[in-house]
């Protein structure tokens, strides 16, 4: 009878894990999942002058909530929490190309995740997975500013944003690397009818190629290609001065496309079922909270925190950003 009942723990976390794939920022049944949501917000359209920048930013995320298919609690589900420190260095040159200055930028992201159940689960079967690496570079070769309306609308173009995977998942399933690429078109906008009110929106689009040997919770590594992502980071604000801001940002998420597996019949029919019911799983989830901004000479400070909400097939939690930029 204990026999019985421990497996079917185990299996109730391998149903689970149908719904997981680990990334920065979330826990999504699909997609890559590789963009950090609500990691921009005021002024994200308006580029500096020509110069070079280093921004970092510190990132926390917890949630003890997983929704499911119908947004309902999984209950096997315990808590995730993720802390990230990243480092962005931008380059915005005085060439000109079609009216707008040309420049590139490159992240490089340290993350760590634990990841905890009610029950073991996974391929060690555990309660606890923690995993701590740089899962991935950003790079773009390709940005391009314009300031239009005598400094009141402000846009930015990548094409695209590239996402150089620089490890694999280990087989771990809080597992921070990453072993396929992203390739995200990004477009951002700012406008500021009047100096003291900011409205930004940044919106992406998310390619992923094919993740070899993707580890699922059966038991088999599958060839898997994650659906295509859309979302947008958003904020509107409000300047008391020059120097300090005060306004709501949040982010929302939506997978558009399902996720292909590689099913052959090297993998029993039970788990092709389970897995082709996996592709159909998308998620989507919506956030807003308050946030503060601040400039200080050549430094600018930003404080945010996100509440989600209405989530399918991902975590519902906050985070908590700390953004810092300096200009050279």
């Amino acid at each position: 009878m204990k026999n019985r009942s421990r497996s079917g723990l185990v299996l109730l976390g391998f149903l689970l894990f149908s719904f997981l794939l680990m990334s920065p920022s979330q826990v999504l049944a699909g997609g890559g999942g590789s963009y950090p949501l609500g990691a921009e917000s005021f002024m994200a359209g308006a580029a500096p002058p020509p110069g070079f920048y280093l921004k970092n930013y510190m990132y926390l995320y917890h949630a003890d909530e997983l929704k499911d298919n119908h947004g309902d609690n999984v209950d096997v589900f315990d808590e995730v929490d993720v802390q990230a420190n990243v480092l962005r260095f931008i380059w915005i040159s005085k060439y000109q190309l079609l009216g707008g200055n040309y420049g590139q930028h490159l992240f490089i992201p340290l993350l760590n995740i634990d990841l905890d159940f009610n029950a073991p689960v996974g391929p060690k079967h555990k309660k606890h997975y923690n995993d701590t690496d740089v899962p991935y570079l950003i790079y773009s070769p390709f940005i391009l500013a314009h300031h239009f309306l005598g400094g009141k609308l402000h846009t930015i173009f990548s094409l695209p944003d590239i996402y150089i995977p620089t490890g694999d998942d280990k087989g771990n399933l809080a597992g921070v690397g990453h072993n396929f690429w992203t390739f995200e078109p990004v477009f951002a906008v700012t406008y500021m009818p009047v100096p003291s009110w900011e409205f930004s929106l940044k919106f992406m689009y998310d390619f992923n190629t094919e993740q070899d040997d993707c580890p699922t919770p059966y038991g088999f590594n599958v060839d898997r290609t994650p659906g295509d992502e859309f979302h947008f980071d958003y904020s509107v604000s409000y300047g008391f001065s020059k120097s300090f801001r005060f306004g709501v940002s949040g982010y929302y998420y939506k997978q558009v496309s399902d996720d292909d597996y590689d099913i052959d019949g090297s993998i029993p029919a039970p788990v092709r079922d389970l897995l082709n019911d996996d592709e159909g799983h998308h998620s989507e989830v919506f956030a807003v909270g308050p946030g503060i901004w601040y400039n200080y000479k050549n430094m600018f400070l930003e404080v945010r925190t996100q509440f989600e909400m209405e989530a399918d097939n991902k975590t519902e939690g906050q985070n908590l950003w700390i953004n810092f930029v300096y200009s050279f």
